[in-house]
């Protein structure tokens, strides 16, 4: 089990290198829109690449950073049930719920867009629009995407059957760090004189 753990570790350190790089994603996107947005009213300039480009970022995040909110346990969750268990009741459905539902999914879905990303590119598949991008390298987007989220789904399993095995602490408990607005405050009553 040790040597899972370790699997986990190298798992988490990929995952975790992939979400911090998906981040600058959002401000590319939101300069493309802004500039996309400028250019329309004042030049009356505006072009499909701009907003498929866009549409092809988001994608990007979404797909690729998957994994990464799977691991920082930030997906939406119905714990109307689960909340009632204990820890280790919490950690046994987890495990159900990635073996029977998360894997099958993942697996399924990056098993079955890879013919399509192979035909969009032997193709060399374009945009319907005027001016607009080629598609093959979005279509690469949902195996890679669904890759990363299976190999973060297995590292979760390992996580969460150690934790049940007493091997290692919770995965899904996060450490009470103050918010932005937490610490600004702090520094406030700091420079007041008031802590």
């Amino acid at each position: 089990m040790n040597a899972l753990l370790k699997l986990s570790t190298l798992i988490d350190g990929l995952t975790e290198r992939v979400g911090k790089s998906i981040i600058w994603l959002v401000l590319i996107v939101t300069l493309i829109g802004a500039g996309n947005a400028v250019m329309r009213y004042t030049i009356d300039y505006s072009s499909n690449a701009f907003l498929e480009i866009q549409w092809y970022l988001f994608s990007a995040i979404f797909l690729l950073g998957s994994g990464y909110t799977l691991m920082r346990n930030e997906h939406v969750r119905i714990d109307l049930i689960a909340g009632r268990f204990s820890k280790r009741g919490q950690a046994w459905i987890d495990v159900f719920g990635i073996i029977f539902f998360l894997l099958p999914m993942a697996i399924a879905i990056m098993y079955m867009s890879w013919p399509i990303f192979l035909l969009a590119f032997h193709n060399n598949e374009q945009s319907s629009n005027a001016g607009g991008l080629t598609i093959w390298p979005v279509r690469l987007l949902v195996p890679i995407g669904f890759f990363l989220l299976v190999i973060q789904g297995v590292s979760e399993l390992i996580k969460r059957i150690g934790f049940i095995q007493g091997l290692c602490p919770d995965p899904t408990a996060k450490p009470h760090k103050p918010t932005a607005e937490e610490e600004l405050a702090l520094a406030i009553k700091a420079r007041q004189g008031e802590l």
